[in-house]
């Protein structure tokens, strides 16, 4: 056997049919596309969008308003009256503390909120507070600690 004899098996290359060149090429005068129409001529073809003149799917559904804000920074939320009926006095809460009770699903970052009231004095550490939070929590005695956390870079488009 030399190099000159290789052939590949038969049937394992078919030949392309050149439509549109003559009778003989048996895809011949009108190439497959039938006789006439829409379809059969060059351009002919609508995209998906189009619906035979009927108002499209697309125009017919409501704009979806509003945007998406890419910079968001997610935090956890916490009310100071959550921390007085979950809490004892004197006690230390932190974010990994609030993961272990169930009272936020995510530590990455957390907030303290001012809503409700609070008589316990309790020392709580978290990232960030508002500031009706830090007065209440200052006012019943407790103490306040805000974590150092950093502000993810921003996506450049």
């Amino acid at each position: 056997m030399k190099l000159s004899d290789l052939r590949p098996a038969v049937g394992a290359k078919k030949v392309k049919t050149r439509k549109g060149r003559g009778i003989a090429a048996g895809k011949g005068k009108t190439a497959g596309r039938g006789t006439k129409g829409q379809k059969a001529r060059a351009g002919g073809a609508k995209g998906p969008y189009f619906e035979g003149g009927q108002l499209p799917l697309v125009r017919r559904l409501p704009h979806i308003r509003g945007f998406k804000n890419i910079y968001r920074i997610p935090f956890a939320v916490v009310n100071v009256e959550t921390l007085e009926t979950k809490f004892d006095a004197n006690a230390h809460v932190t974010p990994d503390v609030l993961l272990a009770q169930g009272i936020i699903k995510d530590a990455q970052r957390v907030k303290v909120l001012g809503r409700g009231d609070i008589t316990k004095a309790l020392q709580v550490s978290a990232h960030s507070f508002s500031t009706s939070a830090r007065e209440k929590i200052s006012a019943a005695g407790g103490q306040v600690t805000e974590l150092a956390w950093t502000r993810p870079p921003r996506k450049v488009r």
